[in-house]
């Protein structure tokens, strides 16, 4: 599937269009942990403004010429859009982002800016994906899927190298699922790297998604979403994450809309993060109590994604 070898060679290709994104200590600021220390990665500093630049770049720069010239298509619930997007204006090609009705209106502008041709189209990701994956077929355009591809979760794991150096002696590493391309090139990297590590998943409570599958031993179908998250939201993962996950993750709990909310308040209030609901997912699972530190654990939660998603944060 995906290996450390992969991950390491997709460091070396995107280094010179990413970021290598700071890890910052919130230990001691108010209610963030009773003992131990917490550590933020500010994934939502990355170009684009998610960690989803190093997946799509990783996947781009991996087609040959002669496919890319056609241009890219692909299906997203805002952020891994921009991603494709961005890697595509670095590479002068078209890019044709499909996006379900859910998806805020301010990330269709933010492709447009970016030069990409943006189509609206279901009610959810699943939706979306489907028209982008007929036209990807009937047109011969290079399909870049979100989370289920290994270069894509491949780049997204090169974020866990730049923790483990940063933060050797990390015990727990938190990280928001969606389709769950991002929790499979993290834990797979991580994993390898430190055995010991353990790797939580985070998922809302309208989209447990991933946490189902697990529990039923099997890729299931959500008969319905119902969450603000729209980037945490497909109803369906594939079988590459699924079986990563099952491997490599060591729980998976969930969190509510306003526990993401209040703790997308809390860093702005506390580090002047302004982090959308999926970007602070991480954190609020430590801070509602849905993850519980056994004893003095060195944290590190992801702040996956920027943005407000119509946040007041007063």
């Amino acid at each position: 599937m995906v290996s450390l070898a992969d991950v390491q060679a997709a460091r070396l290709r995107i280094a010179p269009y990413v970021r290598r994104t700071p890890l910052q200590a919130a230990t001691g600021l108010r209610r963030a942990l009773p003992s131990g220390e917490l550590w933020l990665k500010l994934e939502h500093m990355q170009v684009s403004g998610s960690f989803k630049a190093r997946g799509a770049l990783n996947k781009l720069l991996s087609l040959p010429d002669e496919v890319l010239r056609r241009g890219v298509i692909t299906a997203s619930g805002g952020n891994h859009g921009l991603a494709v997007a961005y890697a595509s204006w670095l590479a002068g090609v078209p890019a044709y982002v499909y996006l379900p009705h859910n998806a805020p209106a301010s990330k269709a502008e933010k492709l447009r800016a970016w030069g990409a041709e943006v189509i609206v189209t279901g009610e959810v990701w699943d939706d979306a994906n489907a028209a982008a994956l007929e036209r990807s077929e009937r047109e011969g355009i290079p399909y870049i899927h979100p989370f289920a591809d290994p270069a894509v979760i491949a780049g997204q794991g090169t974020l866990a190298l730049e923790v483990l150096e940063d933060l050797p002696q990390v015990d727990t590493i938190l990280v928001a699922i969606g389709g769950g391309g991002l929790i499979s090139g993290v834990a797979r990297a991580a994993k390898a790297l430190k055995s010991a590590v353990r790797i939580i998943g985070v998922e809302p409570i309208g989209a447990p998604t991933l946490k189902a599958s697990l529990a039923a031993d099997a890729l299931v179908v959500l008969p319905e979403i119902s969450t603000r998250a729209n980037t945490l939201a497909p109803r369906q993962s594939a079988a590459l994450n699924f079986e990563i996950i099952r491997q490599e993750v060591d729980e998976i709990v969930l969190v509510s809309d306003e526990a993401m909310l209040e703790a997308a308040r809390w860093l702005w209030f506390e580090l002047g993060i302004a982090a959308e609901l999926s970007g602070a997912a991480a954190t609020a699972a430590l801070l509602s109590g849905a993850f519980v530190p056994s004893g003095a654990e060195r944290i590190c939660a992801l702040v996956c994604g920027v943005g407000t998603d119509g946040i007041s944060y007063s």
